[in-house]
C-alpha cells in the first residue's frame, strides 16, 4: 500500500468544450504539470476547438492545435474531485462527494483573437487559484 495521495483530478466541462474548458484544462496542465489530473469535456461538443482560442492560446505559449472536442461522460464526472461548469447549466451530473464550482465567463463563440484574450487571461487567473486551493483542499463548495 502507498503512502502517496493519489492526485486531485478536474474536470472542465463547457457546451461544445472548444473554448472556455479547453483553455482552462490547458492552462491547469501547463500551471500544475502532473501534480492534478484534467480533463475537459462538453454537454455538445463542437467539431474543432474554436480557431481563435487556438490562436489566442499560442500566444501564450501553449498549443492546443491538436485539442479535440470530447462529450461529457458520466465517467468523466464521476473520476473527478472537482468539477467546474462554465456555462452547461443543468446538463451536468451531480454526484455527491464532488465539489462543483460554476465559472462565469463569456463564451469565446464566434468572437475574434482580441475578444478572447480578456476570457483567456481570466481564466488563468482562475486556474491559479484553483491550484493554490486544491493542495489544502480548501475548495468552496458552491454547487449547481
Amino acid at each position: 500500500m502507498s503512502d502517496i495521495p493519489p492526485k486531485p483530478s478536474v474536470l472542465f466541462v463547457c457546451v461544445h468544450n472548444a473554448g472556455r474548458s479547453q483553455m482552462a484544462a490547458a492552462f491547469l496542465t501547463h500551471l500544475a504539470g502532473d501534480r492534478i489530473e484534467v480533463r475537459s469535456a462538453g454537454s455538445a461538443p463542437a467539431g474543432q476547438v474554436n480557431p481563435a482560442v487556438v490562436q489566442a492560446m499560442n500566444e501564450v505559449g501553449i498549443d492546443l492545435s491538436a485539442e479535440t472536442p470530447k462529450i461529457l461522460t458520466i465517467e468523466a464526472v464521476q473520476a473527478s474531485d472537482v468539477v467546474i461548469t462554465m456555462g452547461c447549466g443543468d446538463t451536468c451530473p451531480v454526484f455527491p462527494g464532488k465539489t462543483y464550482l460554476d465559472w462565469k465567463l463569456d463564451d469565446p463563440a464566434g468572437q475574434g483573437v482580441a475578444a478572447v484574450r480578456p476570457i483567456r487571461d481570466d481564466i488563468e487567473q482562475r486556474v491559479r487559484t484553483l491550484i493554490a486551493e486544491i493542495p489544502s483542499q480548501d475548495i468552496p463548495c458552491h454547487g449547481l
